[in-house]
């Protein structure tokens, strides 16, 4: 079954671009084992194989990841990204030159490994809040590098995208309250800056830990009040305060045994970290089901 409506991949130009990298990182100065065992000759086929039930994702990276280690491998996709697919299945085949095969083989199971287990606890999550008209969104806690991946594999099992990057949004953390109070600025002075600074039409998000804060960032109008660390009967009672009158995100400590108690507090949107820097890899395997030694074509 498909988790959500389709999300198209990361633009081709970013995906080449950072399979590159890791390529570089991997093959850099050569397969010495490969090299060494796997003769120029020999030819393969190998199949990708889901070892347990999951929301595939990465699919077009580790396709990606053949091409750019050899244009002739012939490459047959059996499923599409952000589908929740059973054990034992087979995600994608390969067939062509035995040492293109393994030398690709980690790092394309590498990219479907991690971006398989975001998607599936991103899923996971969405299931069960799915009673509720609550948002699973993610956060900036993602791998230096790979955060378009990672927040494209969290959209692919269901959830939401907060910020891409500190451009994308204003974000008044704990921090830039404490710096601001050192200058007598205070939480709804700051509120109020940064709508007369940033760009029109951006909304205003502050992060508070108390109902005196809550109230605070009304006061400076706020758009959204995310309710850091907050119990649920403490966040009901920020949301009675609140009204309506801003978005209710809550975030911090969230887990999958306590995100129904969450889910019931009246809150609009529950930011999760975890679901990037916390997955856990999803078991994929490549396997090897024959190889034999290329024939010359006859002149």
């Amino acid at each position: 079954m498909s988790t959500k409506k389709l999300v198209p991949p990361p633009p081709r130009s970013f995906i080449r671009e950072i399979v590159r990298a890791a390529l570089r990182e991997d093959l850099g100065f050569g397969d010495l084992t490969t090299n060494a065992l796997i003769s120029d000759g020999m030819s393969a086929k190998a199949k990708i194989v889901a070892k347990e039930a999951m929301v595939v994702a990465g699919i077009v990276v580790a396709q990606e990841v053949f091409h750019q280690i050899d244009g002739s491998l012939t490459v047959k996709l059996h499923q599409h990204d952000g589908t929740w697919i059973k054990a034992n299945s087979e995600i994608l085949t390969i067939a062509g030159k035995a040492q293109s095969l393994l030398q690709a083989e980690r790092v394309a199971l590498n990219f479907m490994q991690r971006l398989s287990g975001i998607s599936t606890l991103t899923h996971q999550f969405c299931r069960a809040v799915d009673r509720h008209s609550i948002k699973i969104a993610d956060t900036r806690k993602t791998t230096p590098g790979l955060r378009t991946l990672e927040k494209w594999a969290v959209r692919l099992g269901g959830g939401y995208n907060h910020r891409f990057s500190l451009h994308d949004g204003i974000l008044i953390k704990d921090n830039h309250l404490m710096v601001l109070a050192i200058n007598n600025i205070s939480l709804s002075q700051a509120c109020q800056l940064a709508r007369q600074r940033a760009p029109h039409g951006l909304r205003i998000s502050v992060e508070v830990e108390s109902l005196k804060q809550v109230r605070e960032a009304l006061q400076g109008k706020a758009d959204i009040i995310l309710l850091d660390n907050m119990p649920p009967s403490k966040i009901q009672q920020a949301v009675k305060i609140i009204k309506g009158k801003a978005l209710v995100e809550i975030s911090g400590g969230i887990t999958l045994n306590n995100i129904q108690d969450m889910a019931t507090t009246g809150a609009d949107i529950i930011s999760i970290g975890a679901l990037t820097h916390s997955a856990p890899a999803m078991d994929i395997s490549m396997d090897t089901t024959s190889t034999s030694p290329q024939r010359k074509k006859k002149k």
